[in-house]
């Protein structure tokens, strides 16, 4: 067993698997404490690094493409301290350091691990349920479905067109980007019917706008990966026609509401006829928010 512990976590790796567990101190970002210890096989492992340098030096985990929802939902956006593969290393440990990377390395070589694209997830992401609370409201997933309820403060269309609800099956992908502080991050659940709109996600019914607590609503990238690692593998997605770029076959026709849904349709209808009579949702508002009503039913 080849072990490191650091102030910001915990790397063990025992010849099959790196577990890799955050720190408890508070300078350990609130998304590393929330995800949680990382059971990574080896086989998921492309390479493995340690770069000294003058003050602390970085230990650091290559994984194979397609191994991990969590890189696959980011795309390498995650600030530098939220990434659980990568360890911060004070100096009198580098010698500790090199080991296990030598250890992770030498391991690599003996089983042969192919280091290009997988074919799977060999990582299962955070569980669900999952719900996070952020700036623009709340996002749920239970596995089979996104919910997201708008807080008070969001746009006036978003709230006006009520509770949006996504089934996983008619997802194409979740696109994510954080809030840096210094400009906006948003979430969006792209589905069939959306995946040509260019709505900015303060008006975009199927995307949170992440403007707030950069601390809070980078949880949002646990719903991200938990809903990515649900949806079919990048490696299964072909092109099932010259215009079709989402990798799905061609939807279905569309089929009767149930009666229920039928009934609140015509209520959400009512309801923003109401609000544009009544001057509170201009013409384009109107339009918009009627259009994302339809999709939703």
């Amino acid at each position: 067993m080849a072990e490191i512990f650091q102030r910001d976590g915990t790397w063990a790796f025992d010849g099959s698997t790196v577990r890799i567990t955050p720190g408890l101190h508070r300078s350990v970002p609130l998304f590393r404490q929330t995800y949680g210890q990382v059971v990574v096989p080896l086989e998921a492992v492309a390479g493995v690094v340690y770069e000294p340098d003058r003050k602390r030096g970085r230990l650091g985990l290559r994984l194979r493409e397609g191994a991990d929802p969590l890189l696959q939902a980011t795309a390498g956006r995650l600030p530098d301290a939220a990434d659980p593969y990568q360890l911060a290393v004070d100096l009198d440990r580098s010698g500790v350091a090199e080991y296990l990377a030598e250890e992770i390395r030498q391991a690599l070589l003996l089983d042969q691990v192919p280091t290009g694209p997988t074919q799977g997830y060999l990582l299962p992401g955070p569980p669900v349920p999952v719900s996070v609370r952020s700036s623009d409201g709340t996002v749920s997933f239970d596995g089979t479905q996104v919910r997201i309820d708008w807080s008070d403060i969001s746009d006036r269309v978003k709230r006006a067109t009520g509770p949006r609800i996504i089934a996983l099956g008619d997802l194409v992908r979740v696109e994510w980007l954080p809030n840096s502080g210094a400009g906006d991050g948003f979430l969006r659940f792209v589905t069939r019917e959306t995946a040509h709109a260019k709505l900015p996600p303060e008006k975009d019914p199927y995307a949170l706008d992440l403007w707030g607590s950069t601390r809070r609503d980078l949880l949002t990238a646990l719903v991200a990966t938990a809903v990515t690692a649900r949806l079919p593998h990048p490696s299964t997605r072909t092109f099932t026609s010259p215009g079709d770029q989402t990798g799905h076959p061609p939807c279905p026709g569309p089929t009767a509401p149930p009666a229920d849904h039928h009934d609140v349709l015509l209520r959400r209808l009512r309801e923003l006829g109401e609000l544009h009579r009544d001057g509170v949702l201009t013409d384009e508002e109107f339009t918009t928010a009627k259009a994302a009503v339809l999709r939703g039913f």
